[in-house]
């Protein structure tokens, strides 16, 4: 396997989206991580604005709330760069880094800086372009899952300006949708957007407008779904490049202290629960693993991914692929690999190691034209 420690490492993290925060936790603790096992790490900040900042190797977030990531210059960043700047003055470093990306989130996770490092011919953790816009797009996701036969929840999709033409129209869709769903309440959330942000559980039909007018605030399109009473949330684990070589972890669980896993249940320290070892009946454990799998090789994931689940009783539903998930030392995903014996910092290097295995069987995209067979 490539020697990893050939090359430095470019953790990205921050980013212009609406998980932000999420992205700051998630970056700094890979790049404590790397930095403590003795890896040569280059932690980069991504501003709300996209511009770009390079932090001290020695830099610690500590107990620094992501909210201190405001002023990065008072934190010794240097910078800022263009995001054209930034990559570009990678790209022509010798030995040119790995970088991992630990953005949450659009412009992150939805293949934008994917493709951005693609053109630069640089190296980068997790999947590429297309499998990140798929993994993203919860509806794009949710329909290809459907016609392969995965299991999904039912849905229907809302446009903002569908909604701000019809609104009437829209909620008497939605009120049908919902009667013949067999309970009243129904999941509204953005279509391109994690980490909870901008979901709502609607109760009654009179809180669909304000449910639909706070996911507009996140993205163009709108998800609704029925819902599955007393569900556990369940997720699995997933590493590797090769489809018929992934390595799958879990089930582990999560015990929200809301009525659903909501931004607040995630991210509040002490109000939810989570075990790396769900208890369900090993049939229950094969198919849920197994799901993942076709869900990662669906999408044509690499690397790295996290697959969620809804289960009630016997019932077992899909419900997302996060192709760049939570990162924390606390996170599901890079703890329920600890089952086989990998640490966090082993799930991180192996990361590493999938990139640059990965960066090194691409054929060479750059030949000019006269090389080319005529």
């Amino acid at each position: 396997m490539t020697d990893r420690r050939d090359a430095p490492i470019v953790v990205l993290f921050g980013g212009p989206s609406a998980e932000h925060d999420v992205s700051v936790v998630s970056g700094t603790a890979i790049h404590a991580a790397l930095a403590d096992a003795g890896h040569a790490v280059e932690p980069t900040y991504i501003d709300l604005d996209g511009r770009w900042w390079r932090l001290p190797a020695g830099h610690r977030r500590e107990d620094r709330p992501a909210a201190a990531y405001d002023d990065p210059a008072a934190l010794g960043a240097t910078g800022p760069e263009t995001l054209y700047e930034a990559v570009g003055a990678l790209a022509v470093r010798d030995p040119a880094p790995v970088v991992f990306i630990a953005l949450h989130g659009p412009f992150g996770e939805d293949g934008t800086m994917q493709a951005v490092l693609e053109a630069a011919g640089l190296a980068y953790t997790g999947s590429g372009v297309a499998a990140s816009a798929l993994g993203m797009d919860k509806a794009l996701f949710k329909r290809m899952c459907r016609g392969l036969g995965l299991p999904v929840m039912d849905w229907r999709e809302v446009r903002a300006d569908r909604w701000a033409a019809d609104p009437d129209g829209v909620a008497g869709e939605m009120a049908a949708f919902a009667a013949g769903g067999g309970d009243p309440r129904l999941m509204v959330k953005p279509a391109r957007l994690g980490s909870s942000v901008g979901m709502t559980l609607v109760h009654a039909p009179e809180e669909l407008g304000p449910a639909l007018d706070l996911a507009f605030g996140f993205d163009t399109l709108a998800l609704v779904e029925t819902y599955l009473p007393e569900a556990r949330d369940l997720e699995v684990s997933i590493i590797g490049n090769d489809p018929a070589a992934i390595e799958v972890f879990g089930p582990g669980e999560i015990i929200s202290g809301h009525e659903f896993y909501d931004y607040e249940a995630k991210y509040t320290p002490g109000l939810s629960e989570s075990s790396t070892h769900a208890e369900v009946p090993e049939r229950d454990r094969a198919v849920l693993r197994k799901l993942a799998r076709d869900a990662y090789r669906a999408i044509a994931a690499e690397g790295f991914a996290r697959v969620d689940f809804l289960v009630a009783g016997d019932r077992i539903v899909l419900s997302e692929i996060n192709t760049i998930p939570g990162f924390t030392p606390i996170s599901l995903f890079p703890t329920m690999p600890a089952e086989a014996g990998l640490s966090f910092i082993d799930v991180c290097e192996r990361i590493i190691d999938l990139a640059v295995d990965r960066h090194a069987t691409r054929p060479n995209a750059h030949l000019a034209s006269t090389d080319l067979p005529r």
